[in-house]
């Protein structure tokens, strides 16, 4: 089974990218982030045509998210984390072949300190308080999206020049860790214990030319999820497409049960 996650940066100006990835790669669920669009102009009649299943929190303008399944309907779980109802469209969940996929996108934070940046440690709290509930369930699970956290120095290009920023600032990746030891496990990173690996190139200043990238989407795995975990990537190739996002999809392959 082939999972994968990809920041879209607006579903409908992007279609064409979307789909196209979607007949190349064959993922078999996906989680999209930054939809960019009402529930009422997400283009499921495209997406099932492409022979995928959607269920999708949208919000004019900004954020949202979606989550995919090739072939079959996902059942909707959860629409927002639990709690204060949210402002922004941020977080799906759904059942998907007996594994529960969750699909977020956290706030980017930025300027910090400030406002957005309180906020984004808050919605970071919420989720990593859903996130440990989850695992006290025993079910297999998958939290798959754009974190907006650089985790380590190995996953920025120049280290230095982000520690101010609200992806890299010590609480940031103090939270992050303290979601992994939660008992999830960071695909990407398992795989790839010391490569250097991105997964989002600005559209300013050559960054996807010069490679200077960051690792900001990521899928983390409950235990029995991480036990059948086999291979994962980034379609970084993607990001050189046409009129593409500035995120490349990030995907991963499960043994069967």
């Amino acid at each position: 089974m082939k999972i994968a996650t990809y920041n879209v940066n607006g579903v409908n100006g992007r279609l064409d990218v979307l789909l196209r990835w979607l007949r190349d790669a064959s993922p078999d669920i996906v989680c999209l982030q930054e939809l960019k669009a009402p529930d009422a102009r997400f283009p499921v009649k495209e997406i099932e045509s492409a022979g995928y299943g959607a269920i999708w929190h949208g919000q004019k303008s900004w954020n949202g998210v979606a989550i995919l399944a090739r072939g079959r309907e996902p059942i909707l779980t959860r629409k927002g984390l639990p709690g204060e109802p949210d402002i922004h469209s941020r977080y799906i969940e759904a059942a998907v072949e007996g594994m529960v996929i969750g699909c977020l996108y956290l706030p980017n934070g930025n300027p910090s300190p400030g406002p957005k940046y309180d906020y984004k440690l808050e919605w970071f709290k919420r989720f990593s308080m859903h996130a440990a509930d989850m695992l006290k369930l025993g079910v297999p699970v998958v939290m798959a999206g754009d974190y907006n956290v650089i985790p380590t120095e190995l996953d920025v290009y120049k280290p230095e020049r982000w520690v101010d920023d609200a992806l890299f600032r010590v609480e940031v990746r103090d939270a992050y860790r303290t979601l992994i030891r939660q008992g999830w496990t960071d695909a990407l990173r398992k795989l790839n214990p010391d490569e250097r690996i991105y997964t989002f190139w600005d559209y300013f200043r050559n960054a996807y030319g010069r490679d200077a990238g960051l690792r900001l989407d990521h899928l983390l795995l409950s235990p029995s999820v991480a036990k059948r975990l086999q291979s994962a990537g980034v379609d970084r190739h993607v990001r050189g497409w046409e009129h593409t996002s500035d995120h490349a999809p990030v995907w991963i392959e499960l043994t069967e049960n």
